[in-house]
């Protein structure tokens, strides 16, 4: 059976950066697409809102206040969820009962002074600006000698648990690697002791040759739906050149990277006219001063958005229970992102 015929019925698909199974379904629909059932339209978000604890100038929830900031702005988060001065503890009761306590540091990025710009409403420069600020955050965090990886990751919109709309994502510095990295982690080193290559440029390569499940491309990255995608839009950003952090990209690189962004989040919002909910994040070698040949740069897109701005997926059910299940297929979902305009809704004359 070819992979196109498999797409057809009920199959599984193997995820090689977590090592696991996703079930798919795509006879649960009668097309994987239903159509728009439900639209929302944009907030008309002012530049500037007196109440936002993100704001220029205004008064942060911690008691802080921020600067009369005209670019990005860094700051340490006020209620953050890792400290860098924890208390060290170990517990563990027969292997049963076990703790151990964990250092880190996070921090909150505004992309702008803006409150009503988003990534996909930003100009190029300006999302570069970000990139900048990002590479250097991960850079500085990570010469910390017990910091042993970053995590930049934004959530887009309240039914992601966004808890402000101002344009700004999380970094998370942890003392150790985290679950799904470190799973990747292994994942990828073990692909390369044994196939002496690397997984995700084998997998662009493969990607690249069938194009079904391509969204989006310049010289330096595609972003993709991957093979074993579950949440309904999920895509990848990865970049063409093996690379394992923002500290490796070139100039030209960085432009790309935020000219794709831009591009895949225009996508996302035009898909259904709405300010599209997403989390994302980036994965980048673990920091602590070890070499990782293994690791290629990528981003996560995780959107929940199913058939409409109002119907959403969310992990239930057998997901919890057994595996990761979805109904639309990979290759229909970059089908539908490939179709949509590059010019975003509100911008259109």
């Amino acid at each position: 059976m070819t992979i196109r015929e498999e797409t057809n019925a009920p199959h599984r698909r193997w995820n090689p950066l977590l090592r696991e199974w996703v079930l798919v379904s795509p006879h649960r629909t009668e097309r994987p697409w239903l159509g728009q059932v439900a639209s929302t339209t944009a907030s008309q978000h002012v530049e500037y809102d007196p109440e936002c604890y993100l704001c220029p100038g205004n008064a942060r929830a911690g008691g802080s206040r921020n600067p009369a900031y005209a670019g990005t702005y860094v700051f340490n988060n006020d209620y953050p969820a890792l400290l860098p001065d924890a208390p060290a503890f170990e517990v563990d009761q027969e292997g049963l009962i076990v703790a151990r306590s964990e250092r880190g540091m996070c921090r909150v990025v505004c992309f702008s002074p803006r409150h009503d710009l988003t990534i996909p409403r930003m100009q190029p420069e300006e999302v570069r600006a970000v990139i900048d600020v990002w590479t250097e955050q991960y850079r500085g965090l990570g010469e910390i000698p017990w910091i042993q990886h970053v995590q930049i990751f934004e959530n887009r919109g309240a039914l992601m648990g966004a808890s402000n709309p101002h344009p700004h994502c999380q970094i998370w510095a942890n003392e150790t690697i985290p679950n799904q990295p470190a799973r990747e982690l292994a994942a990828q080193n073990e692909y390369l002791e044994k196939q002496q290559k690397c997984l995700l440029c084998s997998y662009l390569m493969i990607e690249q040759n069938d194009r079904e499940r391509i969204v989006s491309e310049n010289e330096s990255f595609v972003a993709l739906v991957p093979y074993w995608a579950v949440w309904p839009f999920e895509t990848m950003i990865l970049s063409r050149r093996h690379a394992g952090s923002f500290l490796d990209f070139t100039d030209a690189e960085r432009n790309d990277l935020a000219a794709m962004m831009r591009s895949l989040t225009i996508r996302y919002d035009n898909l259904f006219t709405t300010a599209f909910p997403y989390t994302m994040g980036f994965h980048q070698q673990p920091t602590g001063g070890k070499s990782h040949p293994e690791w290629h740069f990528h981003a996560h897109y995780f959107p929940p958005l199913l058939r409409s701005a109002t119907v959403q997926k969310f992990m239930v059910g057998y997901e919890m229970l057994g595996n990761p299940q979805r109904d639309i297929t990979a290759e229909s979902a970059a089908a539908h992102l490939r179709g949509v305009n590059e010019v975003h809704f509100l911008d259109r004359a």
